[in-house]
């Protein structure tokens, strides 16, 4: 099966999706920045849907679906920490914790000979948890009357983000230790 199949192009346009995400976000077209976000979420769910209902899964959109992700949310992130519409800490804890993981995933391949990684309930949490803290962000953008929940959201964000972090970390030193 090649790689152009429906979930992998699903995926390349999640990708391609970011740079008019941003140029939305820069020049204040919040409305579009929403559209564009939420058109990328639900790339990101039909195309594991897909792939999973189709049988279509392959390597190379097994690779690239957690990238696309990344993508999405660290520059999410470190375009609303410089707009501060969400703390610079929160971006910093997000982006070390990948390149943390990141690190760890190359090491454990240089150490066992495996690049077999599975994500956790945790890390799965976390990103759920990231993507719902910036979709609230660009509808308080919209709609600026919005409850108060922000503050939570940055807290549960933080919390299962650095949660999962130290997850990712026990396992990678379990599995050296097979």
């Amino acid at each position: 099966m090649g790689i152009l199949n429906l979930p992998n192009t699903l995926t390349m346009t999640r990708i391609v999706l970011i740079p008019l995400f941003v140029t939305s976000v820069i020049y204040n077209r919040y409305g579009y920045a929403l559209s564009l976000f939420l058109i990328a979420a639900l790339t990101d769910m039909f195309d594991g849907l897909i792939a999973r209902l189709k049988s279509q899964r392959t390597a190379f959109g097994t690779f690239l679906d957690p990238l696309a992700d990344k993508f999405l949310l660290v520059t999410s992130f470190i375009l609303f920490a410089i707009y501060d519409k969400v703390p610079k800490w929160l971006t910093i804890t997000i982006i070390s914790r990948d390149v943390i993981i990141v690190t760890g995933w190359v090491v454990l391949h240089l150490v066992t000979h495996t690049a077999k990684v599975e994500t956790s309930q945790l890390g799965k949490t976390a990103i759920a948890l990231q993507l719902v803290l910036i979709c609230y962000v660009l509808v308080n953008l919209n709609i600026p009357f919005l409850p108060g929940i922000g503050a939570y959201l940055i807290w549960a964000a933080a919390v299962f983000t650095i949660l999962s972090g130290l997850h990712y970390i026990y396992r990678g030193l379990t599995q050296t230790n097979a």
